[in-house]
């Protein structure tokens, strides 16, 4: 007897195994999985790469998000702990990471998760010799500055999510105070993704209106509205978070995705993520630090040279000078 899928269709061609829009995720704790979500239900790719070392997790998140398929644009969905898994992969996508002890010194924090990108790049290049990778596991600058060592890829194709998040987070709490969507607020947190990063109020406007040229010292101690607790709001929120709910997700999920969207989809948007420094703005430390860059197909084509002010300039030096002094414990 013949099979029913036999008589259900007549074969003219093998199918494709892969499409040419392939994401693997490695790590799928609650970033990750956000990071899977958010990639395809917002339509950026159709075919995503579950990688992590925890086999039974890996099935059951794979299962979860297959259930869906029907409500989906016909996603294929894997999972697996073999890197293998990830061949042809045109992003790879790493959460994976150790969250800090109590106690634990930051370079200790860093050297754990370097060690265990020790594991993962080398792997994911072996498989995807042609993909760009995107950091997300912190700290974000130097796990980034790390992974560029260890792929021998080059710069304008390891890239970091950087500050997107953070300025993502800065045009929403200035939208509260105006009234208006985030969207028609335009601001830039540039520098670490963390304590050091820096806000470039020269530059924030509504609608071509710098707002530095309704109130000169906005964004200073000196200022009557302070305007400056937004940016501690913006350093404070992921820790107010983790405290509130134990982690942060969603937001970093929809930020992966928009960046994951300019690159599958050859977007050239301008947007704030971590990338080889040295030569901007008077860096000469090989640091990763987000500016505002051109990201698509090829990565960070361009970074956009932003008119900053003197003390701008010597903050974002500082976020230069403390990546590199602790890159320099580093043992690769």
């Amino acid at each position: 007897m013949t099979a029913l899928n036999e008589q259900l269709l007549d074969k003219i061609a093998e199918c494709k195994i892969s499409s040419s829009n392939k994401v693997t995720i490695v790590g799928i704790g609650q970033v990750g999985m956000a990071c899977a979500f958010s990639i395809l239900t917002q339509n950026v790719s159709n075919e995503i790469a579950l990688i992590d070392v925890s086999a039974d997790k890996l099935q059951g998140e794979m299962m979860d998000l297959q259930h869906g398929s029907n409500f989906l644009k016909s996603p294929k969905i894997t999972a697996g702990t073999d890197y293998a898994l990830s061949a042809g992969s045109r992003l790879c996508v790493v959460t994976a990471g150790v969250r800090q002890k109590e106690g634990e010194s930051r370079l200790s924090l860093v050297q754990r998760n370097t060690d265990i990108l020790k594991h993962i790049i080398p792997k994911l290049v072996e498989h995807s010799p042609d993909t760009i990778l995107l950091m997300v596991s912190n700290p974000v600058d130097i796990m980034t500055y790390v992974a560029w060592k260890l792929s021998g890829l080059p710069k304008n194709r390891v890239i970091g999510s950087g500050t997107n998040l953070d300025s993502s987070r800065f045009r929403f709490l200035m939208s509260q105070r105006f009234g208006v969507a985030s969207q028609s607020c335009h601001g830039w947190i540039i520098g670490e993704h963390g304590d050091s990063s820096v806000p470039v109020w020269s530059g924030v406007n509504i609608a071509g209106v710098r707002l530095r040229e309704l109130n000169p010292t906005i964004g200073t101690a000196d200022d009557p509205e302070k305007w400056n607790e937004l940016h501690k709001q913006v350093v404070d929120s992921a820790y107010e978070v983790i405290k509130l709910k134990g982690y942060t997700s969603w937001a970093i999920g929809l930020s992966v995705s928009n960046l994951a969207s300019a690159i599958l989809k050859n977007t050239n948007s301008v947007v704030a993520v971590s990338t080889l420094v040295a030569g901007e703005h008077g860096i000469s430390q090989d640091v990763f630090l987000s500016l505002p860059c051109v990201l698509g197909a090829n990565g960070v084509t361009h970074v956009v040279k932003q008119i900053l002010t003197e003390a701008e300039v010597k903050q974002l030096q500082n976020s230069a000078n403390i990546m590199h002094e602790v890159q320099t414990g580093l043992k690769f």
